[in-house]
Formats: structure tokens, sequence, C-alpha cells
């Protein structure tokens, strides 16, 4: 039994993988063409569908709207009872259906043709009513669905999926869309957070520990030990970074042979620390140390005044890790 399943699922896997390679050979000038059209509308992108294909709408109107593109999801039974008023002039509307030949897509393609808004069609149908119909149709056809019969929209809703994304990818390409970009649109969530957080809004709640270089070893144990970070900053009097001093630091300095009296943090720091501007993003910050094998970094501004500690700590608390 176990045998089987597992076959089957295999069998659905490569039959809806057939299905995507085959729009490679789909791609024409009405795909240029509808990208380049909507690139230049000053409106938005209404996508409209029913049953299966209604659904795959939203996804592309998510996938659309958070990568540059103003996009909307009108479906179409609803359209023809009152939501067409969400269209205005500039707007160019994307009809998806598999057959192309429903009756709610009869309905609506002339009345948006009456609107005299550009038509997308996208379905499964070369020879359909939609294909026939519209400005510009972008061909899903499938060879066969993955359902045993035939019958349950599997790859033809597969294959619209990934048509929509491959006009989401070329509008953002077209745009010149950025990270940066993408950031504004996703600020929630650890993704979001990879893409804006930065080190400044990280280290400015932890403690401060600094000390001169003329600071003995009791004042570099007790301000670590007060600061809780596990290390401290050596500055000299303008607040200038002349190293740092760490856990590690002070017992391999405890272990060697030497009088403990007179040692100064000159004595233990070490110079030319990790360094980190605080404008940097949190995400390059998390490269540096794991580049170094480190935990803590010496935060800074554009004149090297020392501003904090940043350690890897933050990073986890933000989900930066």
């Amino acid at each position: 039994m176990i045998s089987n399943l597992l076959s089957t699922a295999k069998r659905t896997i490569e039959l809806e993988a057939q299905s995507i390679a085959g729009l490679a050979d789909y791609l024409n000038e009405d795909f240029e063409k509808a990208v380049r059209m909507i690139a230049a509308t000053t409106g938005r992108v209404v996508i409209s569908g029913v049953g299966k294909s209604a659904i795959v709408a939203q996804k592309i109107v998510a996938t659309l709207n958070s990568t540059g593109t103003p996009s909307l999801f009108m479906h179409a039974a609803d359209a023809i009872h009152g939501d067409l008023g969400m269209i205005q002039k500039d707007d160019v509307v994307m009809l998806l259906s598999k057959s192309g030949e429903s009756a709610e897509i009869k309905v609506l393609v002339p009345l948006i043709k009456n609107f005299g808004n550009l038509l997308i069609g996208m379905g499964g149908n070369a020879y359909s009513f939609l294909s026939k119909n519209c400005d510009y149709f972008l061909n899903t056809a499938v060879s066969q669905e993955a359902c045993p019969n035939n019958l349950a929209p599997t790859s033809s809703t597969t294959a619209q999926m990934v048509m929509g994304d491959a006009l989401a990818i070329c509008l953002m390409e077209l745009a010149g869309f950025s990270g940066k970009d993408f950031a504004k649109f996703h600020p929630g969530g650890n993704l979001g957070k990879r893409l804006y957080l930065r080190v400044q809004d990280l280290y400015a709640d932890n403690l401060k520990p600094q000390v001169l270089e003329t600071a003995s070893l009791k004042e570099v144990i007790m301000e670590m030990t007060n600061k809780r970070l596990g290390a401290t900053a050596v500055v000299n009097e303008a607040g200038k970074v002349l190293g740092m001093i760490t856990d590690g630091d002070l017992r391999r300095m405890l272990e060697k042979d030497i009088s403990k009296i007179k040692i100064t943090a000159a004595d233990i720091l070490t110079r030319n620390p990790k360094i980190i501007l605080a404008e940097e993003l949190a995400v390059n910050a998390l490269e540096m140390l794991r580049h170094n094998d480190i935990s803590q970094l010496i935060v800074v501004n554009k004149s090297e005044i020392y501003l904090g500690i940043l350690h890897i700590h933050d990073l986890v608390r933000e989900g930066i890790v």
C-alpha cells in the first residue's frame, strides 16, 4: 500500500513538473506585450476568476502586490453583481479560466471591453471565447491533469500559478525592484527584519561597558561584571576605540605567571577589534560574527566614536539568526 501511494505521489509531481516545463513553449509576443502594458499603466491590475482559478488569481494578486505591482482580486461571480465598480479606467484586467468558456467569463468579457480597459486572458484553451476576445492571451494549456480521472484542476492550476510568477518577476525586473523595495512591503516577520533592521535598532538597550587604557585589572573586572556583556571596550579620553577586552582575554591573562597588581587595561586588551557602524544592516553584523567566530562587535559612529556593544544574543532575540 505504501509503495502504491508513493508511486501515485511521484506520478503527480512528474505530471505537474512536465506541465510547468511546457509553459516555456507558450511564451510569445502576447506575454511580452502584456508585461509592458502592465508596467506602463498608472492604474492597478484587477485579476478575476471562478473556482480554482479564483484561488490562483488571489495568489497572483498577493505576489504582484508584494513585488511592487498594485493589484486587486475580483471574484468573477461577484463582479456581475456589483463588484465591477472596483475597476477604474486606467486599470488592467486579467481573467483566469482553464476553459475560457465559463458562463461568468462570457458575461464579464464584453462588460470589461465596454469599459475600455485592457484585458489579459490566461487559460488552457487557445481557441476559447476568452482567448478570442481579450487583448493578450497567456496560454497555460496542459496535456493532462495530475488527477487520475483527468478532471480535478491540478496541473492546470499549477501552470496558471507559475505563469503568474513569471509575469511578476518580469515586472520586477522592468521596475528595477530591489531588496530595499521588497523590505518596504515585508516589514513583518524574520524576512522583513533581515531586510531593514539595523545595528542601531539592536544594541541601544544594552549597557555600555567601557574603560580607559589606564584602568586597573580590578576596574576592568568590575566594569565587565556590572555591565554583564562578557566584554568591555577600551577607549581614550575622546571616546575612540583602542581595543576590546573579553572574558577570554581575562582568563588567558590570569593563567600567566605574572604579577596582577600593576596590570592595566592596556596590558590585556585586544587591539583592532571587530567594529561595525550603527547604520549597518543587522544581517551584515551576523555575517561578521559568523565569519570571525566571535560573539560581540563594537558599535561605532562614522567618527569612530564608541557607541556600545552588539552581542549575538541581540540577533537571536530578533530572529535574525
